[in-house]
């Protein structure tokens, strides 16, 4: 139940301790100090009122009684009425009325002779009382038995601790800004972007963001390192392989030709072990639409005489962020795979809100559900999944798709193939 987003987290933290101090205030301030001065008020008042009932009570009759309660009540200032000519069955007290309670309950307990209160003029008390001479009715203003300005008090608190809530709101997303964007940096990295970002805000916040970019620095030099690596051994194996083959071509031997095709065999071995350390280390961001790389690579496929058909194309034809080259890439190796283990491939892709997704799917043999997450480590080959006989790579296809997937935040999956009934891999990305 509780609010996922650090923004409403931030506010819910800023609010409750807000509201449950105004709760406090009000309940024992209001309870306590309003309900007190409304009682030594009301208290007060009730000497006048048992004065002027003493006096009606004390008349002869009732003319002699209304006659005596006149000018009292002129120099009190309560208007009396005797014989009331209307007596209400109950005590009338709004809701809304923060110490009426305490008004009726004080009269009550200080007048013996009380019928019925009414508070339903907000700004007047008016009360019935038993005297010999039938109901005697007062009323009086209501700011001489309690203090006039309660709901100000917590229109004031609600104001200003609505007021200070926003302002320190907006002084804690200052703070909380730079968490966000380091966040965004973060995904955007794990997305294969390099995100313009700089530590700002608090000590703590400004130590996790440097830390940060000391990380992501570390990472593309090691990175940098790996590619500079690779391309010097690939350089210097080059050399001496083509020395081999120079050399078996100029041989009349009839092994020469065995000799040669291992020679091309160690080539191949070669470029596919730089694909996967390469990775898209070449290959810069563009925007593309998925559906054109997809095109792209079918055109290739049917140029090149290969059994692939179209899947499907389906969402809008917007530009993604994508490294064009690693997508061909992996979607030739997952269509060489799928091919050379089945007779027949589709290949079709799908963009939505949320992530691009990319799927080839043959009818071969499969792979067993059991041995997916094992199929697409380095290195791997499934032997009675895959035939070897059938092609000489070293079971690095899967691992160089999913590496591509993880340069892009995504991720490889495998399936069956509801159309052909073979393997279906699907390469998906978040946007």
């Amino acid at each position: 139940m509780m609010p996922r987003g650090i923004y409403a987290r931030a506010a819910l933290i800023l609010v409750f301790p807000v509201v449950f101090l105004q709760l406090v205030v009000s309940v024992v301030f209001i309870q306590r100090h309003f309900d007190g001065v409304t009682r030594l008020m009301t208290s007060a008042v009730t000497i006048d009122l048992q004065f002027i009932i003493d006096t009606a009570n004390d008349a002869a009759d009732l003319d002699d009684a209304r006659a005596a309660i006149a000018p009292l009540g002129a120099a009190l200032q309560i208007r009396t009425d005797l014989p009331a000519q209307l007596v209400p069955d109950s005590d009338i007290n709004p809701f809304v009325d923060l110490t009426g309670a305490t008004v009726i309950a004080t009269l009550r307990e200080e007048i013996p002779a009380m019928q019925v209160v009414s508070l339903e003029d907000r700004g007047r008390v008016t009360l019935w009382v038993e005297t010999r001479h039938g109901a005697l009715q007062m009323d009086l203003s209501r700011r001489r038995m309690s203090a006039s300005n309660p709901h100000q008090l917590l229109v004031i608190m609600v104001v200003m601790g609505g007021l200070m809530t926003i302002v320190a709101y907006l002084f804690l997303r200052n703070q909380l800004r730079p968490i966000k964007r380091m966040a965004q940096a973060a995904a955007d990295y794990g997305k294969g972007r390099i995100t313009p970002f700089w530590p700002t805000g608090a000590v703590e916040v400004r130590a996790a963001g440097a830390a940060f970019l000391d990380m992501r620095n570390r990472l593309e030099r090691q990175t940098q390192s790996r590619t500079m690596m690779l391309s010097g051994v690939s350089h210097d194996l080059r050399t001496p392989l083509t020395r081999l083959r120079l050399g078996l071509s100029m041989l009349d031997h009839p092994d020469a030709a065995e000799l040669t095709r291992d020679v091309d065999d160690m080539q191949k071995l070669l470029d596919t072990f730089l694909d996967f350390a390469r990775s898209d280390a070449a290959d810069n961001i563009e925007q593309v639409v998925p559906g054109d790389i997809v095109r792209a690579v079918l055109h290739d496929a049917t140029r090149m005489g290969q059994p692939v058909s179209m899947a499907a194309i389906d969402g809008p034809a917007l530009p993604i962020n994508l490294r064009p080259l690693a997508i061909r890439r992996a979607l030739d190796n997952l269509l060489g795979n799928a091919l050379r283990y089945g007779s027949q491939a589709r290949i079709g892709v799908q963009v939505t809100e949320r992530a691009v997704r990319f799927w080839v799917e043959d009818d071969g043999p499969g792979i067993p559900p059991d041995q997916y997450d094992e199929a697409i480590s380095p290195f791997v080959r499934l032997d009675p999944a895959r035939n070897q006989d059938q092609g000489s790579g070293v079971g690095l296809g899967l691992a160089i798709v999913a590496d591509i997937a993880r340069s892009h935040g995504g991720v490889l999956r495998l399936g069956v193939s509801q159309a052909l009934g073979g393997l279906k891999a699907e390469l998906v990305i978040s946007r």
